[in-house]
């Protein structure tokens, strides 16, 4: 393009504006015209600093300098102010640490399964309910939750903190109740569910905090690390509880552990900053108003069904095989610390993984959408075979084996949790991140409860098998995940899985980002 436009074109700026940085500004401009203006090329507009760059983020025409030049029939283009506050750090940390929170919350009694059901006086079955009803009232709550995430992300951390300390301790209280048939287990329940009310308000955040307060290069990471503690704190329930736990009358011991954590890390929550005062980036962050025609629009976006299912079943089965490890693995002969061993390894290993892919993504896939979905490809691949070899696997009495083979679903599926995410917001785009988010994590856990509640049931003597195996129950969760493997290979095929976000940027070839932003020294 001609760097001489015509007159209604030309964009002037007063000389005696402020242009405000962080660093020491610079504007370089050459080749002066007879009328004392200096045109300067669209791309050349920016402010350099040691680290970082700040751009305006929009294509603007020509410039003039000139402080005397008028042009009445021209209406300016603002220059778009970015910058990256520390204090977005802070956020991230508190909102990781609630998903921490809730996820161990949720799964405090699965890995001493047999252990509660004697303090209570319960089956095992109606111990399985606790992390089942956890799920359903993610669904019941992801109404609310879309409704004040689209409002604000501290409101929605603020609530889930007030949840999680309510729930937290009416547990404790419904396991001190005196002595009878069943003890306070239905204060128990009712504890449990208002937990799970909380979890969407922080589970569903990640997405939209990252891209609130977070540079293109960092959301992939920010995203990861949020999302990821969630299944980190089902980790440290998985392991921790069978250490504290030892006998029965240890159940409330533990609970009011958690109960003392869970009030530790939620008051911070109040004191954090709603937002930041300048956004991140100059690609504008969208307040899509939520209505029928929204939820239309998501709904008819072919690219958004063949990544959101898959990830839905993925969740699902992943969530259905943490609740239920124990009782998978315990009719083979194996103890509760050696699943809760397995069940920490299968989280760990993929969250360490997930730390090493999610910053090398964050560089590479700027520009260069071809990446994002070879990734996700071979991870669905790899998650199907595993979910088939992990029906096998019990019957050999072989811990070492079963830890390997949950280790990769552990790695695979953490990889590809944060990569789904952005690639359904990118995918989407106008529509706001919180909204396939939200109905992605509310369908994966209504159906990873209806799956807890069909493994359950079909757990029973097979053929060559011990009592209570849960052989048909993996057959049904391995299926699920054939079914949907082949829906995310389609993408890119037929104009699928494009950047809706940013298509130039996702066209480019080059793989730069032009829209970052320097970071600010105060907090």
């Amino acid at each position: 393009m001609s760097n001489h436009l015509s007159p209604q074109h030309h964009l002037t700026i007063d000389t005696t504006a402020e242009i405000t940085t962080s660093h020491t500004s610079l504007l370089e401009h050459t080749n002066s015209n007879e009328n004392g203006h200096s045109p300067i090329a669209k791309k050349d507009i920016h402010v350099h600093s040691h680290d970082e760059i700040i751009s305006t983020g929009h294509e603007l025409p020509l410039l003039s300098l000139n402080p005397n030049a008028t042009n009445p029939s021209s209406t300016p283009t603002p220059l778009v102010q970015t910058r990256l506050y520390k204090r977005r750090f802070f956020v991230l940390v508190e909102l990781s640490l609630l998903n921490v929170i809730v996820s161990w919350c949720w799964l405090t009694f699965s890995s001493v399964s047999g252990t509660s059901s004697d303090f209570f006086n319960v089956s095992e079955s109606t111990i399985n309910w606790l992390s089942t009803g956890f799920l359903f009232a993610f669904v019941v709550a992801s109404p609310v939750v879309l409704w004040v995430l689209n409002r604000s992300t501290k409101a929605a951390m603020v609530i889930a903190s007030s949840l999680l300390i309510l729930g937290s301790w009416l547990r404790y209280l419904g396991s001190r109740v005196p002595s009878n048939h069943n003890r306070g287990f239905g204060i128990v329940v009712f504890g449990q569910i208002i937990i799970g009310f909380a979890q969407p308000f922080v589970l569903s955040a990640p997405t939209r905090l990252s891209h609130q307060w977070f540079g293109d290069r960092e959301r992939i990471t920010a995203t990861a690390l949020a999302s990821l503690c969630n299944p980190l704190g089902g980790a440290l329930g998985q392991l921790i509880g069978p250490f504290i736990a030892t006998e029965p009358d240890k159940v409330p011991n533990m609970i009011l552990y958690v109960a003392i954590i869970t009030t530790v890390i939620s008051i911070p929550s109040i004191f954090l900053p709603a937002s930041p005062p300048l956004p991140p980036t100059s690609t504008p962050f969208n307040d899509t108003k939520i209505d029928l025609r929204t939820l239309k629009a998501l709904f008819s976006n072919l690219s958004f069904h063949l990544i959101a299912w898959p990830f839905i079943i993925y969740v699902a089965s992943f969530n259905a095989t943490s609740s239920l490890l124990n009782q998978i693995l315990e009719p083979y002969g194996f103890s509760e610390d050696q699943a809760g061993i397995d069940g920490a390894i299968m989280i760990v290993v993929g969250l360490v993984a997930a730390a090493i892919a999610s910053p090398i993504l964050d560089r590479f896939t700027i520009g260069r959408p071809g990446v994002k979905l070879i990734v996700i490809k071979l991870c669905v691949v790899i998650i199907s075979i595993m979910y088939v070899l992990f029906i096998f696997l019990p019957s050999t009495r072989k811990l070492v084996g079963i830890a390997i083979i949950s280790a990769l679903i552990g790695s695979t599926s953490f990889i590809l949790l944060p990569l789904a995410l952005e690639m359904l917001a990118d995918t989407t785009w106008p529509i706001g991140p919180e909204v396939s988010s939200t109905i992605c994590w509310a369908i994966s856990q209504l159906i990873g409860g209806c799956l807890l509640v069909s493994m359950t049931a079909l757990k029973g003597h097979k053929a060559n098998h011990p009592d209570q195996s849960m052989y048909r129950s993996l057959v049904l969760q391995a299926v699920l995940c054939c079914v949907v493997a082949p829906l995310p290979l389609c993408l890119g095929l037929w104009g699928t899985g494009k950047n809706s976000r940013d298509p130039k940027r996702a066209e480019g070839s080059d793989g730069n980002d032009t829209s970052e932003s320097t970071e600010s020294a105060a907090t």
